[in-house]
Parts: C-alpha cells; structure tokens; sequence
C-alpha cells in the first residue's frame, strides 16, 4: 500500500512541474544523485563538488536497518541520474523496494560495498552471539530469486495448539509491526517479505503453554506482478516445559533460521551451533523448537502491545534481541568503519560518476585524489589514536553490530553488542549476562550511537551500577554535533582512546 502510495504522489509530483533543485539542490549541477545514507552522500559531496546534486534518503539521525521511505524520497529518487546504496544488506527492504520502483530507467543503481575488493576494499563475516538464555530464531530467505527487486513472501496458513501466536517486531522507536497474529486466523495480512539471501529478527509470542504447529508457505514475487511457489512446511514448538517428541532434534540455544529456500522449494530450520558455529540445516518435521518455562513474562501494559493480550498475563517469548528491522546476510555491511574501506567506496563513486558525466573526469579524479590523501591521513590518525588504548582495554561494547571492521582494522575486538528487546524490559539472565561480560572482560566503558541511545537504556543502566563509563560512538548515522565522515572516525577514535585509556582500568 505505502509503495502504490509513493507510486502515484511522484507521478503528481512531476505532473505539477517538479524539477531539478526542487530538494534544495540548486538546479546548476550535471548530476542528480540520490543515496541510501549520509555516509555515503558525504563521500559523494567530496568527489563530486559543484557538479554534483546529492541527497540522502535516510536524514541524520535516521537508522537504514528500520528508515521507511517518504514520498518525497521517492520523488528525488525519480529525477536522480545515479542511485548509491550501501548494499550487503545494510538498507531496510522498503528503501530498496523504493529505489527500485521509482529509479529511472537506464538509472545506476550501485551498491558500493558489493563490489569492493575490486576497488581494494575488503569485507567480513557478520557474527552475532548476544548469550540470550534461550533460542534466538528468526526468518531467513535462501537461494537467487530473479528479477531486479524481487523479494519472497512467507505466509503463515494454519495454526495447532492450545493459544495464540503472535510474530511481530520493533523498530528502533519500539513500534510493534505485526507479522503473524493467529487471534482471528489466518488471511493475506499475516505474512512479510524478505529479500533473497536475507534474514531478519522477530518476536515470538505464545499465550498458552502446550505444542503448537505452525505451517508457512513462500511465494516469489516480482516488481511487475510476477508470482511463483516455492513450497511450505510445518515448524513445531514446544512451550512452558512440554516435552519435545521422541526421534526429534530440539533447539533450545544459540541463533536459528525458519529458512525458505527459493531454488529447492523448501522449508527447514538453519541453526548456528553456540560452541562451534558450524551451520546445519533440519528438515522442517524433525526438529522441535524449544520455548521453555523460563521464557515466561508478562504482557507489556503499553496500548500498542495490547495485541499480545491482557496487561500483566503471562506469555512465552522468544525474543528479537536486536534493535530495529535489521535485515541482513552473511556478511558485515559496516564497511566503512574501516577508514581503509572508505578509500574503495571514494574509488567506486569516481568511477561511477565519471562514466554517469564523462565531461566531469578531471574534477572528480581531481577532487578524488585530494580526498584520498585525507582519507590516508585519517586513516593513520585513527590507528595512532587506538595505539593508545591498553591491550587489556581493547574491546567494545555497544548497542548493536555495526563495527567489526573498526575492531578488525585497528586492533580491537567486540566483546558484545547487548540491547534490550524494545517492547520490554530485559530478562534477569539478559541483565547478568551483560554484568558478566563487563566484569569478566574488565570493560571501561561502552558506547551507545546517538541514533539508538533512547532504546538502550539497559546497557546505560548496569553500566551505572557496575561504575563503567558511558560513551558516545557513531556507527550508522550523523547527528547535530557530526556532520560528515571524517568528523565521524576522528570522534570515534578519541571517544574510544579517552574512554578506554585507563591504565589498568
């Protein structure tokens, strides 16, 4: 609906003779470019200069994993010459769902960080381990699906059990987002979409203790209409304590995946073993889902919740455990956390500008190379600067995953990325895992981002009773006090040098 929306808001948006440096560009430049985030519209600026006209869909502040495009995104979109995204699958499905439809035709669309070891980038896999008590399951999308845009639906079709479902997730502002909600049965509304070679994290939500079976089918959908099945299968949960069925594998730890798999046809439950990693994919009949007695909780009291029943009754859950709709893949979309990987995304732009504007060559390799040479002089500032932080205090903690790279690249390493579930408080295990790893790691202190802070006040909390300090670190976003990239990693250095620099600490 929101995209049929935007749909026919642009077409009247040009039928009244909306133009160049309508967006606040000046109307003067050869090139109209629109970009997913700040970050890379920044880059963009630097090499560009006056012949370039960009804008960023996502505003400071904003975060890519949750943003929902506006019309006017849309809108500039549509005049743009030229589009860049992060990619990896950084952005949230709606903003490249947007792009997509909206973009004209012959426009680039470019996802910088797809391509960057050709441009001397490098990136890495994504690891997630936030040592929740009990399994942490969410979707996940297998298996090329054709067609640009394209995107597979789930759809739940029948529930067994002895209460109600609810699948739902939070945005960074703790909005619920229902997916599935068995209260009424099933109809079209209870299903979503994923890109392909994408997961994503969601709530699970179960009234009543007992074994619940739960049937989804997948279903290819195209930007043009375009529709194909791709199988269902049946996934069993039990709740409160019941017992698993004999013959059956249970997941009860670690990180696991209802997976649909567009090119098989298939239906199954990837897990992550907690101790080794390894990956195995089970048949969707012999595993079992374990929701066990200490998930219990309490229904939230807040009117946006209501939908998982009365106020204060108990409820089984297995939790979203991240912030935000963060749909991603196999590998770290932050990329450019790492000032080495910035230089390959500078180098991708000009590329890609100088084929967009030929006759604009020498300024933008002009322009490229004096940002380079920043870049390199930032770079080596950044690692001086973290040279200064004790090997004993080298490991950060913050409110979500989005900077491996700057570990990796500067010698440092994560010790954890602990945020609560928006929708609720904590659980007592969460909470003592996270003093667990602060005493046990011998932490400092940890960095909330300026864009995610107000969701995170549990990570604020125990580091107030465990006297660490508390810090600012900017992963995804600008804000009023940061305006461009190199501001940004020169911050993060400091913040990280002054906050960790505590001999002995």
């Amino acid at each position: 609906m929101r995209t049929a929306a935007v749909l026919v808001i642009v077409a009247t948006l040009w039928g009244t003779g909306c133009g160049p440096g309508a967006d606040g560009g000046s109307g003067r430049a050869e090139v109209t470019v629109s970009t997913t985030t700040a970050i890379i519209a920044d880059l963009v600026r630097n090499i560009g200069g006056d012949r370039v006209d960009v804008a960023s869909v996502v505003p400071h502040r904003g975060d890519p994993h949750s943003y929902e495009p506006s019309p006017g995104d849309a809108a500039r979109v549509a005049k743009s010459d030229i589009v860049f995204s992060n990619g990896l699958l950084l952005e949230e499905p709606g903003i490249m769902k947007m792009i997509h439809t909206n973009a004209r035709g012959g426009a680039p669309k470019v996802p910088l960080s797809e391509s960057l070891e050709q441009y001397g980038g490098t990136v890495i896999k994504l690891k997630e381990d936030l040592g929740l008590d009990v399994l942490w399951l969410g979707w996940a999308v297998e298996g090329e699906v054709e067609g640009e845009g394209s995107q597979v639906r789930t759809t739940a079709t029948e529930l067994e059990g002895p209460g109600d479902l609810h699948v739902y997730l939070t945005d960074t502002l703790g909005n619920p987002q229902s997916y599935i909600d068995s209260t009424d049965g099933f109809d079209s509304e209870d299903s979503f979409t994923l890109p392909p070679e994408a997961h994503t994290h969601v709530n699970w939500v179960f009234s009543r203790p007992g074994t619940y079976r739960l049937t989804v089918r997948g279903r290819t959908e195209t930007l043009d209409g375009g529709t194909a099945p791709i199988g269902s299968g049946t996934i069993t949960f039990v709740v409160g304590g019941v017992e698993a069925p004999t013959g059956t594998t249970v997941l009860d730890a670690g990180h696991a995946d209802i997976a649909l798999n567009a090119r098989t046809g298939s239906v199954y439950i990837r897990s992550d073993d907690p101790r080794t990693g390894r990956r195995t994919n089970h048949p969707a009949d012999s595993v079992v889902v374990s929701v066990p007695d200490r998930a219990k909780e309490s229904a939230p009291g807040e009117g946006a919740f209501r939908f998982l029943g009365r106020p204060g009754a108990d409820i089984w859950v297995l939790p979203q455990a991240v912030i935000g709709k963060h749909v991603h893949g196999e590998m770290d979309p932050h990329a450019w956390e790492d000032v080495g990987n910035a230089e390959a995304y500078v180098r991708r732009i000009e590329a890609e500008l100088i084929k967009a504007d030929p006759r604009g060559r020498a300024e933008y390799e002009r322009n490229a190379r004096r940002y380079l040479r920043r870049l390199a002089r930032l770079d080596d500032e950044v690692a001086a600067t973290l040279a200064t932080v004790p090997g004993e205090n080298r490991r950060l903690i913050t409110t979500h995953d989005a900077f491996g790279y700057l570990a990796k690249a500067y010698g440092m390493s994560v010790a954890g990325f602990v945020v609560p579930v928006p929708s609720r408080e904590p659980s007592a295990a969460e909470v003592e895992k996270l003093r667990d790893t602060i005493r046990e790691k011998n932490v400092p202190a940890v960095f909330l981002e300026p864009n995610l802070a107000a969701r995170a006040d549990v990570l604020r909390r125990v580091a107030e009773d465990e006297g660490v300090g508390i810090c600012t670190i900017y992963g995804d976003s600008f804000d009023d006090k940061i305006h461009d990239y190199i501001a940004m990693m020169r911050h993060n250095a400091k913040e990280l040098a002054r906050c960790l620099g505590r001999e002995g600490s």
